[in-house]
């Protein structure tokens, strides 16, 4: 018998400075059970960082081609493509052909990704932003996670505040540029 997804809720008020967002956010998300925490907790921080009206999270690790992240106008034409993780050149090239905007947001060591990366065609390349997430912060988050959680989350100059379980956390958020 397979293992079936675990449901997590979060309550989030996020105040995104850097973009001008604030939102009081009820997620809901699935972790297959092939999933590792930190790439739930990298999902649900995308997720947020992303916010815009038509942000969905996607199916996550068990739908293969599905983006962790999608945000589509009111026609419901896809206009943003959010991954989490390291996703291969080819993924991205399709990506990157199906969404006006691609977003990476990386939980690992992002330089073998980078070096991966590195001479790979993938259309429009130099327009997918990548970003690399604190790891610690991740790390901290992940010791934190409940099956319900209320974080309140602030990106004020690229830097992520996280209060949560009555902790205070913090990490960078860093811009990584497409490798040459």
């Amino acid at each position: 018998m397979a293992l079936g997804s675990t449901i997590y809720t979060f309550q989030i008020e996020l105040s995104d400075v850097d973009r001008g967002v604030y939102e009081s956010l009820a997620l809901s998300v699935a972790q297959h059970p092939s999933e590792a925490e930190a790439g739930l907790v990298a999902r649900v921080l995308a997720r947020c960082l992303e916010h815009a009206e038509g942000a969905q999270l996607g199916r996550g690790v068990g739908e293969g081609d599905a983006a962790a992240v999608t945000i589509s106008d009111l026609t419901g034409a896809l206009q943003v493509w959010v991954d989490v993780g390291t996703p291969d050149a080819a993924r991205l090239h399709r990506a990157s052909k199906a969404a006006g905007r691609v977003a990476v947001y990386c939980h690992k060591d992002p330089a073998p990704y980078l070096r991966a990366l590195a001479g790979q065609k993938v259309h429009r390349a130099e327009d997918i932003a990548l970003y690399a997430l604190d790891r610690g912060l991740v790390a901290a988050l992940v010791g934190l996670l409940d099956r319900r959680n209320r974080w309140q989350l602030s990106r004020i100059d690229g830097q992520l505040y996280v209060e949560v379980a009555g902790q205070s956390l913090s990490g960078a958020l860093e811009p990584l540029a497409w490798p040459a």
